[in-house]
């Protein structure tokens, strides 16, 4: 029986006939479920052609029309959310009712554009001088694209396209080969809504068409999510190009666990944000950092326990805690870093490799993972694992522990978890990362503020969505205005005005 085919979605017809084709994979049974067309800058080109045609009109479009197509696609996406959640629980893994979390969080941010027209006010300043007005104006920038990972298919590209579209400009969106159908389905939904074609355009592929959207002349933003050393490289090819580019990069995200914690609340919370989703989260807790020799021996106890209670199955199983990761490739990885680790020295407590789900052997499954005594010298503390694996580093003091987070390489996230308002505050205000959770175990910030990390977890001067979101997809032109009454002023005006 021939594979479905998951094509691109264009305005207009693809002007070639694919020659190379991605896999994507059932993560449940470990089979080949579909393919996907890998595509050039022929047919980037077929996009950004439609985008440019569609996106003056959209920009025309005054911003309550455009928040009206806002409101009609949130209505659809919630209409549709069963069929969306199965369609991307089927092509990622995570299980059914974390694929309804990752829209929904997507939907938040689609909620926030609605509000576009408040969002795009500018500023006014009257009698700025004798008779002179000053106001300025949010425009969009014309043509945006964003580069998606495999672990959020529907949260991010929401994330970025809903501000985006909803600011004036055309979309051209590039999700990851490995599961893309949902973000192919979001952009019939927005048709649907009424946005115009060419506003919001789907083109898959791998590194070729990333650096065709790199080089692109007519795309003037690029908002990227992925590992670190790709976002450096879509920054440094984006900016050298001339683009404004925002690119979030790897996390290593710790949450500390001070001895006044209480522990049990403490351990559900860490089962769920550790081992979640099988660990796929840029924004997962991996590492989690007890203070005080008393506290670990109890939080290790503790988390064995937990750990023994959780369930793996297939991601439409109901009563599964977490289901397979999203490929083979992906799974050997996660299984060599478990390897590094017993080769570095760490204590493995846990071991999850070699899991096989009856009936669904040959999935891509792995059981949760718990190492102890880990260093700060070791590799697979420094590097993001991305899997279900959670890693004790023990700590001797409030200042060891703070210092940990701080120094790491990525500052995404982190977690201090505490009944002590002054510690609370102290960590909040000195820790050196983006994102901070007091007693939360994943601070990942509602839709009107805005998502960011610091260090080799962002790359750009500005963070996704909120009011952030709103500067980053358009461009400020101010205004200086005389009306003058008919009376001449007896000078010539070859000097820099001023407003005194």
């Amino acid at each position: 029986m021939a594979l479905r085919q998951i094509d691109h979605f264009l305005a207009g017809a693809s002007p070639v006939q694919p020659t190379r084709f991605g896999d994507v994979h059932d993560p449940n049974s470990g089979g080949v479920q579909a393919r996907v067309p890998l595509g050039d800058a022929q047919v980037l080109e077929a996009a950004v052609a439609a985008a440019r045609q569609a996106q003056p009109g959209w920009a025309a479009t005054n911003p309550q029309r455009r928040a009206r197509v806002m409101f009609q696609f949130k209505a659809l996406v919630e209409k549709n959310i069963d069929e969306l959640a199965r369609l991307l629980s089927s092509e990622h893994g995570k299980v059914v009712a974390d694929a309804r979390g990752d829209i929904q969080r997507g939907l938040e941010v689609i909620e926030f554009a609605c509000g576009i027209p408040h969002a795009l006010k500018g500023e006014y300043t009257p009698g700025a001088g004798p008779g002179i007005d000053v106001y300025s104006m949010r425009l969009p920038l014309g043509i945006g694209a964003g580069i998606t990972p495999f672990n959020f298919p529907a949260m991010i590209p929401m994330w970025m396209f809903g501000v985006a579209i909803a600011c004036g400009n055309a979309f051209i969106l590039k999700p990851s080969e490995r599961d893309p159908s949902v973000p192919v389905r979001l952009a019939e939904l927005m048709l649907e809504a009424g946005a115009p074609a060419g506003i919001l355009q789907v083109v898959h592929g791998d590194k070729e068409m990333v650096d065709a959207i790199l080089d692109h002349p007519d795309i003037a933003a690029i908002s990227f999510v992925g590992s670190s050393d790709i976002a450096q490289y879509i920054y440094s090819r984006g900016t050298a190009n001339a683009k404004r580019v925002q690119a979030m990069g790897g996390a290593k995200n710790h949450g500390v666990v001070m001895p006044d914690a209480d522990l049990d609340q403490v351990v559900a919370d860490l089962a769920g944000a550790a081992f979640g989703s099988a660990g796929e989260r840029c924004m997962a807790l991996p590492v989690v950092v007890p203070v005080g020799e008393k506290t670990a021996i109890a939080l290790r106890e503790k988390m064995v326990t937990a750990m023994g209670r959780l369930r793996i199955g297939i991601s439409t199983d109901p009563d599964a805690d977490y289901g397979p990761v999203v490929n083979a490739a992906h799974k050997a990885r996660v299984e060599g870093w478990i390897q590094k680790g017993v080769d570095e020295g760490a204590e493995l407590v846990v071991d999850g490799r070699g899991f096989r789900l009856q009936g669904h052997e040959e999935g891509f499954f792995i059981g949760p993972s718990l190492f102890d005594h880990v260093k700060p010298t070791m590799e697979s503390y420094r590097e993001e694992i991305f899997g279900p694996v959670l890693q004790i580093v023990r700590a001797d003091s409030f200042e060891e522990a703070l210092a940990l987070a701080s120094r790491h390489q990525y500052g995404n996230g982190v977690a201090l978890f505490t009944r002590n308002g002054h510690a609370a505050r102290e960590f909040a205000a000195r820790v050196n990362v983006g994102m901070v959770g007091i007693n939360v175990p994943i601070p990942v910030p509602v839709a009107y503020h805005t998502f960011g990390g610091w260090k080799r977890s962002a790359f750009g001067d500005h963070n996704q969505h909120g009011p952030e979101g709103v500067r980053f997809w358009t461009k400020v032109k101010t205004v200086t205005q005389r009306w003058p009454d008919g009376t001449p002023d007896g000078g010539n005006a070859f000097v820099i005005p001023t407003m005194g």
